[in-house]
């Protein structure tokens, strides 16, 4: 009886603490919704304004929780390997963390990453304002955010499956074939 209490006992304790664990944060924008503007440091010089991309390229929004991790390590090498398919497609490719700028460009440079990197490191109002931040870590969920030349989101993917890009390369193939 007692062992049978230990084996009920270790198999409910998995369960209750993933029942404790903060839920991950989900996003309210939408599909169809004007993609909130900011501007921030970048890994490539200077800064980057959301903004002046439209009317120019689609912009996909890759949002990591760390550098130097191993998810995010795999997410950032997999945009550089479909680097060329996203800037055939017209589309500019940015990662964002809330790392700061020094270790997101040397993670950069160890990854080989050709696209820049932003830093929302000083106050996280970007990934408050698209509505990833973990707010008791001080995070990014992983999200990817596709969006248009005319500033609307066409394609959100939270959590795990945006470490794969290719939902991201979907929708920007499709945006270049809707504009021909």
């Amino acid at each position: 009886m007692r062992m049978l209490s230990i084996l009920l006992a270790g198999a409910m304790l998995p369960a209750a603490l993933f029942a404790q664990a903060p839920q991950a944060p989900h996003t309210n924008l939408k599909v169809g919704d004007t993609a909130p503007d900011f501007t921030l440091p970048s890994t490539g010089g200077g800064t980057v304004k959301l903004s002046d991309f439209r009317g120019k390229a689609n912009v996909v929004l890759a949002f990591f929780p760390a550098a130097f991790t191993g998810g995010c390590t795999k997410e950032m090498l997999a945009y550089q390997a479909g680097l060329g398919k996203f800037e055939g497609e017209e589309t500019k490719v940015f990662g964002i963390s809330a790392d700061n700028t020094p270790s997101q460009a040397e993670f950069a440079k160890q990854l080989k990453v050709a696209f820049p990197l932003l830093s929302d490191f000083a106050k996280r109002e970007v990934i408050a304002k698209y509505g990833v931040l973990w707010p008791d870590r001080g995070l990014a969920n992983r999200s990817t955010f596709v969006i248009d030349e005319e500033g609307k989101i066409v394609h959100i993917e939270e959590g795990s499956g945006a470490v794969d890009p290719s939902g991201a390369e979907t929708a920007c193939s499709r945006l270049a074939h809707k504009a021909q």
